[in-house]
């Protein structure tokens, strides 16, 4: 299903400036992130208009095609999705900080690459299902 907010049009770009202003030793990890979505989704569009933090989409589905976000909020860098996604995971996330939307990785520990690709690829699935 299509809504209102599809028809604006995202702009591209601004993740690596993003980046460069987070403090020096979190930009390696937030790059991290970032290289892990976009093995999954390396088409999709990459924007730092939404939320003013990094995200990702496909145009032409609701919330303007956003499907996954990352962002750095002392100590934590995060993994944002769409509901349900944490919740449908939450047994495999119980170690981590999260709400219904977001997924907390301590900013001094190993981000999980595997798990960043599987959620993404989840939230991806939440957004298309959503539009059937």
């Amino acid at each position: 299903m299509i809504n209102n907010d599809s028809a604006r049009s995202v702009v591209a770009g601004g993740v690596g400036e993003y980046i460069a202003r987070c403090p020096k030793d979190v930009q390696a990890k937030l790059e991290h992130v970032r290289s892990a979505i976009r093995e999954v989704v390396p088409d999709a569009i990459e924007t730092v208009s939404y939320f003013d933090m990094p995200g990702y989409c496909y145009q032409g589905y609701n919330y303007n095609g956003m499907f996954v976000w990352f962002s750095y909020k002392p100590p934590y860098i995060r993994l944002h999705v769409r509901p349900p996604v944490i919740q449908d995971h939450e047994a495999e996330l119980k170690e981590y900080a999260r709400t219904k939307a977001i997924l907390s990785f301590p900013q001094d520990a190993v981000v999980p690459t595997g798990l960043i690709k599987k959620l993404t690829r989840a939230s991806l699935k939440v957004m298309k299902d959503s539009a059937e």
